[in-house]
């Protein structure tokens, strides 16, 4: 086994023991209340209701979960003063980080992977399809918490836990906006708030980009042209948060 898979399953085991499996029996309790509560106060839009529901559990929890564990991955091993060992292995900086990012992806591939599974077994239950706008929704969020881990994974090559989790959360809530911010940036009638609403949208990820819960909820039709846009922008987005967040730890210095 290579040091770049021990770090990856490491990083699994760890996040394992944050208990963090409980999330999948929080929305399993979620969806089966809430579909229960939805069933007799709706009538003709349950499908719809049902989509919002379940798809937006599974993102909310899932991007608090990524949030959680990407902020803390170097602060947690510099607590522990696990990093100079680490750091002291023949294993170069970037692959301890690349190592332990990817060992957390896949702790939230699993529980995603576990929730969309309890999703589709709720549609079968109460009778709703399964469309390829609900696939495409859940395989779109996938990118779109790559893009969140890498953020929480550069705050915290050089930041605490904390202020990691702060960015994170705020680049989230502005990233949802940030197509809202360029739109009333090129309406804006002063210049200089022109190019600031466009510049905060070209630094910021646009995140709804990756928002496809609308298109499942009313089985709305979605270009292939149309994800794989989405699905590079999220790829070249990671690769430079990570190459960046590579480039600040290797300057660190841990004495």
């Amino acid at each position: 086994m290579g040091p770049f898979v021990a770090l990856a399953l490491n990083g699994f085991r760890e996040a394992r023991r944050n208990r963090v499996t409980l999330l999948v029996g929080i929305f399993a309790l979620a969806m089966i209340l809430s579909t229960s509560l939805v069933l007799e106060v709706t009538v003709g839009t349950f499908d719809r209701v049902l989509t919002d529901v379940g798809l937006g559990a599974m993102s909310l929890m899932l991007v608090l979960l990524t949030i959680f564990l990407s902020s803390g991955l170097i602060s947690r091993e510099i607590e522990r003063r696990t990093i100079f060992l680490m750091v002291s292995k023949p294993l170069s900086r970037g692959a301890f980080l690349v190592g332990r990012l990817f060992g957390n992806m896949l702790t939230v591939t699993v529980l995603q992977l576990a929730m969309a599974a309890l999703f589709c077994v709720m549609l079968r239950f109460y009778g709703s399809p399964l469309t390829p706008a609900h696939l495409a929704a859940m395989g779109m969020l996938w990118f779109e918490l790559w893009v969140l881990s890498g953020v929480g994974f550069l705050m915290s090559s050089f930041s605490s836990q904390m202020v990691s989790a702060f960015v994170s959360v705020s680049v989230y809530v502005a990233g949802n906006l940030s197509s809202d911010i360029y739109k009333l940036a090129g309406k804006s009638q002063s210049d200089s708030l022109e190019v600031l609403g466009k510049a905060v949208y070209y630094v910021l990820p646009d995140l709804s980009r990756f928002n496809y819960r609308p298109q499942a909820a009313y089985d709305a039709a979605i270009s292939s042209s149309e994800l794989l846009s989405a699905m590079g922008y999220g790829v070249a987005y990671t690769s430079v948060l990570v190459a960046l967040a590579i480039l600040l730890f290797n300057r660190r210095d841990f004495r």
